[in-house]
């Protein structure tokens, strides 16, 4: 065989073998992806906030995480958490979520909204439309937990809350109702509701808030 039919031969199987590993290299890629999801925004801490501050946007930032590994009760874009303040001092790079924001926070009309006495605003992050939870509405909220054989369960959490402040959430982690809308709500709860809202959106699978009709608000199902 000639040096340059020896050379063209060569070069033909390299196009080959290259073509081949790409293929390899696109299919892994694309294994990797459904195993781990989509990527999701995930609300982060830019610099130091000091507790009782006002969390601006310039205080936040965005990183990109696989669904699986986001944080469920994180926040996924930056307008769900400005005008909120700080219920404890929070480090650059932490992954900011409703149990960080304090009870008394700005709410979307820049008003302070404040608790009564034995109460405490818990802000939660949920499925639900915000044309239907305006500030003095009531609602229900639901939690879907995944059992350890893979299924699911969906119980009453809570019943009956005033909602104070309601933002729309866009996007959407894995399992949270996707392709649903979402809320940053907050609500008027006792301190024990405030503690169980927070473990509930710290493990749940989803929240989802239910609004309540006037004439059913204040009255045992």
């Amino acid at each position: 065989m000639s040096r340059g039919r020896r050379a063209l031969v060569l070069g033909g199987l390299a196009l080959l073998l290259g073509g081949l590993a790409a293929s390899d290299v696109a299919d892994r890629e694309a294994a990797l992806e459904r195993r781990l999801g989509p990527v999701v925004a995930v609300v982060v801490a830019r610099s130091p906030i000091g507790r009782g501050d006002e969390i601006t946007s310039a205080k936040l930032s965005l990183r990109h995480v696989p669904a699986r590994y986001a944080p469920r009760a994180a926040f996924g874009a930056v307008v769900e958490v400005a005008g909120a303040r700080a219920g404890t001092q929070i480090a650059p790079g932490t992954d900011v979520h409703p149990g960080l924001l304090a009870g008394g926070e700005a709410g979307s009309e820049g008003a302070l909204v404040a608790a009564g006495p034995g109460e405490r605003i818990a802000r939660i992050v949920a499925v639900g439309s915000a044309d239907e939870l305006a500030p003095g509405t009531r609602t229900d909220l639901l939690i879907t937990r995944e059992r350890a054989d893979g299924g699911v369960r969906t119980r009453l959490a809570l019943r009956d809350a005033e909602v104070v402040d309601v933002r729309a959430a866009p996007g959407a982690h894995e399992g949270d109702g996707a392709g649903l809308p979402r809320v940053a709500l907050a609500l008027r709860v006792s301190l024990a509701q405030a503690v169980y809202l927070a473990e509930a959106q710290a493990g749940a699978r989803e929240l989802r808030a239910l609004p309540r009709p006037p004439s059913a608000s204040r009255r045992v199902p």
